[in-house]
């Protein structure tokens, strides 16, 4: 498959970078939220794929760009409103991606060298099919189910028990050695020859049909009537553990005959291989095998047998070192594109979006998909009545790949992006050397503005009940609200109004009471999710973590943000963060953030405008509840900043790093006068002179050991679990 890009990642510069991985990173959170939450795809699996592919390498390129929300750095997305939620006590994380023979190969030899071994040698890995289904967490204690969760975004899941008690595949209570406290996770789907029964008993009651297995499996599973859930036919295949009790086994071999001997269906065919070469010949068995098995799979998964390994070897921050899923190719097919629409989003990037004359493609009707930018238009040279070729892989709308040249209509005229917003009719804009062309209309371009508002009130952010995108819009219209403190005064400027607001909105009295209310219990929210609400670019839910963490209130957040902006206002151009100001560079030390994400906070604060709308903001709440710090026992170096250099011998810096931060340290990448420790590795460079400078105490290698030796992260319910390590016992599933 070709780049999706047209320039090559090694001849971007930084500034068209950055306009890249923000047009990526946008693109993968709308398509997780549509894959994750409402079960509706619209692009294939491949088409993902290649997204994520592409923004790697943007970051292997230019790792400043790499944010703690980067779609990188997390997995799925946030839960959908109708259930109730649950915290995962171990991350369901996700798997990297392996699509040729070197990526494999390329995945043992990471691990080879993050073990510091010679070769391969004595390592075995469990090779199982990769099953299209909906990811699930089973929590059972003394032997009984007692909570179902979906894996949501990693950390917090849809509460979905009454739903599983009536999949017959899982036992509601376990044999008497099963450990008391366990938590199985694996994936609830459904077989073929069960799907199109389905399809058929909906379509003759004139119901809905469903795609495809995966999607029937998704949409049955989260019915808020269980009665519906138990009319489908589900089932579910164990291949992974959450929180344990008591260890299943030594290998992960053995703990899948553990759990078949709990009751368990594992998934099959499935094998232990001792070398490269035999993960490569169960890839080519199984895809040889795919037509005939009677679920669908989208590839196979390779996972270290050793689990003391598996421990060692631990996660990054969505995916564990020790397994990876190795994807089968895409599928394609032909169909006429009937027209290119163009779609305005939050930050004003416009999406060129392709209509197509409705294909089936491997079962699945597809009618639109996106077109990414005008250069990947200009690239396949792309027009309207053109027949293209299109791709699937997983059973969802695919992916223009191209264009068949002696299909084309006379007449047909290359695509003309617009030079103004179809929304605000501002002119549209593309920077120099930058891949997305945005609006300029800012504040005034209703898309934007509106977009904005539904963003700040969404459910990871303020969260206000009731007040969804079309009540926005209505709003936004009537003038009633403009920017966020308006939400708050709203009930006090309609205060003897009523009557006139219920009959211009056409909502009920009790409707609107019930708004009010809402919105009056929203003025009191965490600092994380006051900063993700305010939609600053790159700053997601977990860059908003990561500032609430290091400034702890929102009176010092606000206060150094200011500051980092006047320092950067007077020397925009500077490329060394020290250069530019104390403040500036404090917030680009912080681990994941970068100069990057830095001058994006930088230009937020910059403006006055936004400044005034967040002070007035603030003056309408009633408490900003400021970050408090996880509870972990018995580390000398929690609450210190470290900074490794060098190289280390005993262990790799990814896993130093990772024992660090669930000490409770904060990893830093760069020496300041916050600097607590400063571990110094072989072959050190220039940061050990400016410890030394600054008065920063400087450890080896071996006094680092010796320092965190015997600490652990406490287990204790008071203390969130670490995205990089295992704060419990068990081994978090993907």
């Amino acid at each position: 498959m070709s780049d999706l890009r047209p320039i090559p990642v090694d001849d971007l510069t930084l500034e068209q970078a950055k306009a890249e991985h923000d047009a990526l990173a946008a693109e993968i959170r709308h398509h997780r939220a549509l894959y994750y939450r409402k079960d509706a795809p619209e692009i294939a699996d491949a088409d993902y794929d290649r997204l994520e592919q592409r923004l790697a390498a943007v970051e292997a390129r230019f790792p400043e760009l790499v944010t703690e929300d980067s779609p990188s750095q997390t997995v799925g997305a946030a839960p959908g409103a109708g259930f109730g939620t649950v915290t995962h006590a171990v991350p369901m994380l996700s798997l990297d991606n392996a699509f040729q023979e070197e990526d494999v190969r390329g995945f043992v030899d990471q691990i080879v060298r993050f073990l510091n071994r010679r070769d391969a040698g004595g390592l075995a890995f469990v090779a199982e099919p990769k099953i299209d289904g909906l990811s699930l967490s089973l929590r059972y204690e003394s032997g009984r189910l007692v909570q179902a969760a979906t894996r949501g975004d990693g950390q917090t899941g849809e509460d979905v028990t009454a739903n599983v008690r009536t999949i017959r595949d899982i036992p509601q209570t376990l044999p008497a050695d099963a450990p008391a406290l366990l938590e199985v996770r694996g994936e609830v789907y459904m077989t073929r020859a069960d799907f199109l029964d389905l399809n058929r008993r909906q379509a003759g009651r004139g119901d809905k049909v469903f795609a495809n297995p995966r999607n029937a499996a998704a949409g049955s599973l989260r019915q808020l009537d269980a009665r519906i859930t138990a009319a489908r036919p589900l089932r579910f295949f164990a291949y992974a553990w959450g929180e344990l009790s008591a260890p299943l086994a030594d290998t992960q071999w053995g703990a899948r005959e553990r759990l078949a001997a709990l009751g368990f269906t594992i998934s099959q065919p499935s094998i232990l291989c001792t070398d490269v070469e035999g993960l490569l010949a169960y890839y080519a068995r199984i895809g040889a095998e795919r037509p005939d098995l009677p679920f669908d799979i989208d590839g196979v998964v390779y996972k270290v047998n050793d689990l003391a390994l598996q421990e060692r070897l631990g996660f990054r921050t969505r995916t564990p070192r020790w397994a990876t899923a190795h994807k089968f190719p895409a599928e394609q097919a032909r169909t006429v594109l009937k027209a290119i629409t163009i779609q305005v989003g939050r930050t004003g990037a416009l999406t060129p979006v392709a209509e197509l004359e409705p294909i089936t493609v491997g079962g699945v009707v597809v009618s639109r998909a996106t077109l990414h930018n005008r250069d990947e238009i200009e690239r396949k040279d792309v027009r309207v009545g053109d027949t293209v070729i299109v791709q699937r892989a997983g059973d969802v709308i695919p992916q223009i790949v191209g264009v068949v040249p002696d299909k084309r209509p006379q007449g047909a005229a290359p695509f003309t992006f617009p030079d103004h917003c179809p929304q605000c009719d501002s002119l549209a804009v593309r920077e120099e050397g930058a891949v997305v062309t945005r609006c300029t209309g800012g504040l005034v371009c209703p898309a934007q503005a509106v977009e904005r508002l539904r963003h700040f009130v969404s459910r990871n952010a303020f969260d206000i009940e009731g007040l969804g995108i079309e009540r926005i819009q209505l709003f936004f219209e009537q003038g009633r609200i403009r920017q966020p403190a308006d939400i708050f005064t709203l009930e006090a400027r309609e205060a003897g109004r009523l009557d006139k607001l219920i009959a211009m909105t056409g909502f009920g009295r009790k409707s609107v009471e019930n708004l009010f209310k809402a919105i009056d219990a929203r003025r009191t929210i965490a600092l994380d999710r006051l900063i993700f609400a305010l939609g600053i670019r790159q700053v997601g839910e977990a860059t908003a973590r990561l500032l609430a963490r290091s400034y702890r209130t929102v009176e010092h957040w606000g206060e150094r943000m200011r500051a980092a902006a006047a320092e950067r206002g007077e020397k925009p151009a500077e490329k060394k963060p020290e250069l530019v100001g104390e403040a500036y560079a404090e917030l680009c030390a912080i681990e994941q953030i970068g100069m990057s994400v830095a001058d994006d906070i930088c230009d937020f604060f910059r403006e006055a405008h936004n400044v005034e709308a967040l002070d007035a903001l603030l003056s309408t709440l009633t408490t900003v509840q400021p970050y408090v710090p996880p509870r972990v026992a018995a580390s000398p170096v929690l609450g210190k900043t470290v900074v490794f250099t060098g190289t280390l011998t005993t262990m790799g810096r990814s896993e130093a790093k990772a024992r660090a931060e669930s000490l409770g340290a904060k990893v830093a990448g760069s020496v300041s006068g916050k600097t607590d420790y400063l571990v110094v590795g072989e072959d050190a460079g220039s940061k050990a002179a400016k410890a030394a400078a600054l008065g920063v105490k400087t450890l080896t290698e071996q006094e680092w050991l010796d320092l965190i030796a015997g600490a652990g992260p406490d287990a204790g319910p008071d203390m969130p679990p670490d995205r990089d390590t295992d704060p419990v016992p068990g081994t978090p599933a993907v």
